[in-house]
């Protein structure tokens, strides 16, 4: 069970951040260093966006915004040429952001037989499913989302269902925070389970945590509940850490030999980075904290925005304020700290023992993967960027404000 969800092929990228959310593709010969001429293609967007494409089959799939309109849409364009195959659009009710949130900051998520994407609006959240033909299957509705900053709320596929954490701030209008999972052949409710609201909702997107001779579980977190991992076909929980965080959860959990690295933070930068290990204490399996790395500096160890990558024993942490770290994933032994560039919101994504990551001005820093500090090269897109990149078939996608971009390929 589950173990769709840990791994894909090579011209698949299911999710934010692609297998299990850990941002690791098996492409090769990837290029380091490009300029506008060694593009595929770079086309432009019907709209504006911050979400990260997902990609199956020679389609790639993501959200985009026309705030004036005040809608959102899906579309479906080709990998080989960049083409629009079709659009679904959602006409919504304006709400709150923040300057840097967006209508189309939500990532969709896929299988081989859907797609699967979150329109928000000041007065529903839903949850539609459309074949990659671009028909629709079902739509689901719940509650808004009553942010700080607006919502984004990312799901992920899990065997037969879809999960999604459904955060909401403390409020006087009876909204209550939620873990749901829905059948991704019905769109139906199979189950729910209500947590306390807090002062700020965080969005942290949910990952399978793989066990030795058991069934993954899925992780979510929350400012107020900490680490909490629970079975994905009864949101049944496991365990529980409920002192990890002291601020609130944005970046996604991190798998890194058999360790949870999780961070928080506020502002404009992390405060906390933790690794915790679960244990089996007489039957009851539970959290041991491992090391913890306090942002006392302002420039490392913990960021806010950016998931950090896990590869190889090696854990590379990019801070929101452009400070890149390498430490040792069991031990949290730094082995450098280097700022090549500038700010990120985006998080980083490994290939062929190269990390890829944009910074909020749109450059793409590309880095050896390695324990010794190795700059490749600084590629500029051209305009903002606070999406993640996609790999599929040996090609890099990414996307600005208004354009998606692809490099490299056979």
């Amino acid at each position: 069970m589950a173990s769709a969800s840990l791994s894909a092929s090579a011209g698949e990228w299911t999710r934010f951040r692609g297998p299990n959310g850990q941002g690791i593709s098996a492409a090769e010969n990837l290029p380091a260093k490009w300029t506008e001429k060694d593009y595929n293609w770079k086309v432009s967007l019907p709209g504006t966006g911050h979400s990260s494409p997902v990609i199956w089959g020679g389609k790639i799939f993501l959200t985009c915004a026309d705030p004036e309109a005040n809608t959102t849409s899906l579309v479906a364009l080709s990998t080989k040429d960049g083409k629009e195959l079709w659009r679904k659009i959602y006409k919504l009710e304006a709400y709150h952001l923040q300057k840097d949130n967006s209508y189309a900051s939500s990532n969709p998520a896929l299988d081989k037989k859907a797609v699967y994407v979150m329109w928000h609006s000041e007065t529903e959240t839903v949850l539609s499913a459309f074949t990659h033909n671009g028909e629709a299957l079902w739509q689901s509705k719940f509650p808004p989302v009553s942010s700080q900053h607006g919502p984004s709320v990312t799901p992920v596929v899990v065997d037969d269902i879809i999960l999604f954490a459904l955060e909401q701030r403390t409020n006087d209008n009876g909204a209550k925070s939620a873990w749901i999972a829905v059948s991704k052949k019905t769109g139906e409710e199979t189950w729910r389970v209500e947590r306390p609201c807090a002062d700020k909702v965080g969005y942290s997107t949910p990952c399978l945590y793989p066990r030795e001779n058991k069934s993954p579980l899925i992780l979510f977190l929350s400012k107020p509940q900490g680490i909490m991992a629970v079975e994905p076909a009864t949101g049944e929980m496991v365990w529980q850490m409920d002192t990890v965080f002291t601020k609130r959860p944005v970046a996604s959990p991190v798998i890194a030999d058999g360790l949870i690295v999780v961070s928080s933070g506020s502002g404009s930068g992390g405060v906390r980075l933790v690794a915790v290990r679960p244990v089996n204490e007489k039957g009851t399996e539970t959290l041991k904290e491992v090391y913890e790395k306090a942002d006392k500096k302002a420039k490392t160890m913990a960021p806010y925005v950016p998931t950090s990558l896990a590869k190889d024993g090696l854990l590379y942490i990019f801070h929101d304020r452009g400070y890149i770290s390498c430490i040792d994933s069991k031990t949290g032994k730094e082995h450098w700290t280097e700022k090549p560039g500038g700010a990120f919101y985006s998080s980083p994504v490994w290939a062929d023992g190269k990390l890829y990551c944009t910074t909020k001005a749109g450059d793409v820093v590309v880095l050896r993967a390695s324990d010794k500090y190795e700059l490749l090269a600084v590629n500029p897109l051209g305009e903002k960027s606070y999406a993640t990149a996609a790999i599929a078939d040996d090609t890099i996608y990414f996307r600005t404000v208004s354009h998606l971009i692809s490099v490299g390929g056979k």
